[in-house]
């Protein structure tokens, strides 16, 4: 494998080289402990990094396949090739820790059944499918989404985007740049095929397999959140052993209390560098946690 910056790329950014895509990311920070972020479907470098204010270290920022600078050669848009862009980045750069957001937890989660030792400290974002398929809800975004895109059709993609904002926000000037300017940037690309590829998979076969995960883990949920329900959050706390859980109220994770997320994020990241053993406290007693 090799690492190289795209054409263009600003500082920080680099493309590894793998057997099956390019892949894209982002270091910042410096020092001790690494930690990885793999953002959610449609998701970008910039979204994710917000989820990393606060937190020490070096922190990296990928774009999987079908996102970003990343191009895939491998034809692959599973499960285990979101994981394998995930862990030649991590095994890249020396990332000890990792967030997954969504389908970067899924992929996470992949990673991690295969090698429940890889990391010393995970979080789960939003995490929204286990060892069953979705089909519900989810599933049918996805596949308008995958439509949309396919179609190149920014604006109706931009609508759709809008839509799962919290109500309040979908008449914000601010709000309906930032969905117009991603419904631009997903629109005709190659996110289509990992939006038809995924709905009918599970990133694990058997979530008995988390018991051998060891390290430290927060699962971070929502309530009233159909894309990620609470329900999805609560059975991967249960399934991981000594896991702490997190259920923020409903849109509160990502618009509403940005804050307590990031406080509670660079929290559970930092007690790595205290020296803590175990879950933190600050995470298994947070506000809100069930």
């Amino acid at each position: 494998m090799s690492s190289s910056p795209p054409p263009d790329a600003g500082p920080g950014v680099a493309l590894l080289s793998t057997p099956g895509a390019r892949v894209e990311h982002l270091v910042t920070g410096s020092g001790e402990p690494v930690t990885i972020f793999a953002h959610g479907v449609g998701a970008s470098i910039a979204e994710t990094r917000p989820l990393g204010t606060g937190v020490p270290g070096t922190k990296i920022f990928l774009s999987l396949r079908g996102h970003g600078a990343t191009t895939v050669s491998d034809g692959r848009w599973d499960y285990a090739a979101l994981a394998g862009d995930l862990r030649a980045v991590a095994d890249a750069t020396g990332a000890t820790q990792a967030l997954g957001v969504s389908m970067g937890a899924a992929a996470l989660l992949h990673l991690l059944a295969d090698d429940p030792d890889r990391f010393e400290r995970c979080v789960f974002f939003l995490p929204a499918v286990l060892d069953r398929p979705r089909s519900d809800l989810a599933f049918d975004r996805l596949q308008q989404m995958a439509d949309l895109v396919e179609a190149d059709d920014a604006e109706g993609l931009s609508e759709l985007l809008l839509a799962e904002l919290p109500a309040e926000l979908r008449r914000d000037e601010g709000a309906r740049r930032y969905t117009a300017q991603r419904a631009r940037t997903l629109a005709g690309t190659d996110l289509a095929h990992l939006l038809r590829g995924l709905p009918p998979l599970t990133p694990i076969r058997d979530r008995a397999q988390l018991a051998a995960v060891r390290a430290p883990t927060l699962v971070v949920g929502q309530e009233g959140d159909d894309v990620h329900p609470a329900s999805v959050a609560r059975e991967l706390a249960a399934a991981l052993p000594g896991s702490a859980l997190h259920v923020f109220p409903r849109d509160g994770a990502m618009w509403l209390d940005r804050g307590s997320l990031r406080a509670l994020l660079a929290g559970f990241f930092g007690a790595a560098t205290a020296g803590s053993v175990g879950q933190p406290a600050a995470a298994a007693r947070v506000s809100g946690a069930r």
